[in-house]
């Protein structure tokens, strides 16, 4: 009998899971209020609507929660779901870039860097959060 077969998964109960959903949420969104600020003083125009924190903390909320539905969906469905996610987390901040690029006419190169930086800082905090919280294996 090998070690890994008799590995079983970490479950957390909802609570924790919340709790370290929402600690994603709040610690993503404090990234992007200094991502934001840093792009405002570097010259984005101030109305670029992307970095006001009505827009941003929304969307890092949405983007956290449904990172952690899809990670849930990785957890039961995958056979390797540490493979999964080395590659599947990449791609999906890759493409979640893609509507960010439409945004140069307003934001200008400045502003969309920081929404680019923003998608990649909020990945990567969920990501940890999600490690701790509902673990792959």
């Amino acid at each position: 009998m090998s070690v890994a077969s008799d590995a079983v998964a970490v479950r957390r109960g909802p609570l924790v899971v919340a709790g370290g959903v929402l600690a994603a949420i709040v610690a993503a969104s404090v990234a992007d209020a200094v991502l934001a600020l840093l792009a405002l003083a570097a010259g984005a125009p101030d109305d670029f609507r992307p970095l006001k924190a009505s827009s941003y903390i929304f969307l890092t909320a949405v983007g956290v929660v449904a990172g952690a539905v899809g990670w849930v969906i990785v957890r039961k469905v995958s056979k390797d779901p540490e493979a999964l996610v080395r590659w599947l987390v990449p791609a999906v901040v890759v493409v979640s870039f893609v509507p960010d690029f439409l945004l140069f006419g307003d934001g200008g190169a400045i502003g969309v860097m920081a929404l680019l930086l923003m998608h990649v800082s909020v990945a990567a905090v969920a990501v940890f959060a999600y490690r701790k919280v509902m673990p792959l294996s």
